[in-house]
Formats: structure tokens, sequence, C-alpha cells
């Protein structure tokens, strides 16, 4: 822990105190403690282990040229990556799962909320077309580690799409989703930390 203070503290120096403090990108697992909850009684305050990061899928700070402001975050579909947005030309790269074929979008908006351990409730047109193929989704599933949202969500605009954690974490670079951007839970939890309601968000293909 004392390295990673160091280093932590050698960072924030770096890049300022406008930036929220950064992950430990050189770990290869990650924790969160406490009460996590969100209406769901099946979260209990202990420690939930989010397991180890694949080979490879490490997030990184890395050289980022956009006319967006810090804090703002662009998914850049094509390389299956999010990148937050720091000062002095920089970013925190991300690797996430994509829209499948006849899914992926692309556009501009904004954050309009975030959520701890979030519930789910599969849109009617999701129930309806997973139905067809003999898959039958529940019509709710409670926030908590088993959840297909995984550990955090951020909302898109008045959209149906998130950026969110996932159980499936053998996804994550793969354009398998129903237009959610989605993370490893580890990766989910250190953006929910540094991204704002109302921070910029830019979708491209």
């Amino acid at each position: 822990m004392n390295r990673y203070l160091r280093w932590l503290a050698a960072l924030v120096a770096v890049i300022g105190p406008a930036v929220a403090a950064p992950g430990d990108f050189s770990s290869q697992s990650f924790q969160i403690f406490g009460g996590i909850a969100e209406g769901s009684s099946a979260i209990t305050p202990q420690s939930w282990d989010l397991g180890p990061v694949p080979p490879g899928l490490a997030p990184g700070i890395v050289a980022f040229d956009s006319p967006l402001p810090p804090g703002s975050v662009v998914v850049r579909t094509g390389e299956r990556r999010l990148y937050f947005i720091l000062p002095e030309g920089q970013a925190i790269a991300y690797h996430v799962g994509v829209g499948r074929e006849g899914f992926a979008w692309s556009g501009a908006d904004t954050i309009s909320g975030k959520s701890q351990w979030p519930d789910w409730r599969p849109p009617a047109e999701m129930i309806a077309r997973e139905r067809r193929k003999g898959r039958d989704l529940p019509d709710f599933v409670a926030g908590g580690p088993g959840n297909p949202l995984g550990a955090r969500a951020l909302y898109i605009g008045r959209t149906a799409f998130r950026i969110h954690g996932t159980t499936e974490p053998w996804t994550i670079g793969k354009a398998v989703s129903s237009g959610c951007i989605r993370m490893l839970n580890a990766d989910v939890i250190d953006l929910y930390e540094r991204v704002s309601v109302g921070a910029q968000v830019l979708v491209e293909d």
C-alpha cells in the first residue's frame, strides 16, 4: 500500500488536483470495500473480490489529442477503447466491449446519471428479441455481483445506453453487446469515481 500511495502522490502532482485520484494501474487485482448498495438487500458490508485483470487489458495513461475538455469521455468503438480525457493532451485508456453488428452507434451526449451496483431492467424489446431466440430474460435483476450491469453504471443522456461493468470479462475487446459499452468491473469503478454527471461523452466509429 505504501508503494501505491507514493505512486498516487507522484501522479497527482504531475496531472494536477483537478483530476480525480487514479486507480493503481500496476495492480493485477482490485477490491472494493464497504456497504455497496442500490436498494438491494443482497449487498452487505464486506469485501467483493473483483478478480484479476485479464492479461493485456489493464488501463494506462496515453497521449490523446481531443477538443473536448478534461473530464470528458471518448469511446472509439473500432478500437474497442474508452478514453477519459486528462489535461495536457493525455487520457486514461480502458479496454471495452461494444455493440455487436446491427447495434453499434455513434454520437455525442452527456453523462446523465451514475449508479453503484445498479439494478437491471431489460427493455421490452430486448426481452422480446431474446424470447424469439429461445432465451427468457427476467423482468428485473437486483444489483449485485451477479448482475449483468456489474459494479457501476454511467447513463448516457436520455438514451437506453450505458457504460457499465460486466459479469463476462471475456467479452471485453469484442463487439457483443446490444449497444452498451462494457468495462471490467475494476475499470468501471475507477471511471465512476472520475466522471461527473454532465460530463461530455463522444462515441465514435
